[in-house]
C-alpha cells in the first residue's frame, strides 16, 4: 500500500516538474484599470489582471522590454531591442504596431 502511495507520489512530482521546466518567466508587468502588460519569451502580451487569455501585442525577431501603458490607457510604450541599439516605441493596445 505504501509502495503504491509513494509511486503514485512520484509520478505526480515528474509531471509537474516537466510542466513547470517548460514554462517561461513572465517579467516586467505594468498594470493600468483591469488589464496588464508583460514580457513573455522577448515579446509583448496584455492579458486582463484578474485573468483570462493573453493577446500578444509584438513580435518582432528582437526583444521587447519594460512596457508602460500610457495614462489614456490606449497606447503601451516600450524598450526595443533592435540590432544591438534600444530605443523606445510605442503600440497601440490593439497591437497594431506603430514606432517612436
Amino acid at each position: 500500500m505504501f509502495t503504491k502511495s509513494l509511486l503514485a507520489l512520484a509520478g505526480i512530482f515528474v509531471l509537474s516538474t516537466a510542466t513547470y521546466s517548460q514554462t517561461k518567466l513572465l517579467r516586467f508587468p505594468d498594470i493600468r484599470a483591469d488589464r496588464v502588460v508583460f514580457t513573455y519569451a522577448g515579446d509583448l502580451w496584455t492579458a486582463p489582471s484578474g485573468g483570462g487569455s493573453a493577446v500578444r501585442l509584438t513580435s518582432h525577431p528582437g526583444v521587447e522590454v519594460f512596457g508602460k501603458f500610457s495614462p489614456d490607457g490606449k497606447w503601451v510604450a516600450f524598450t526595443g531591442q533592435y540590432d544591438g541599439d534600444e530605443q523606445v516605441y510605442v503600440v497601440p493596445t490593439s497591437g497594431a504596431s506603430r514606432d517612436n
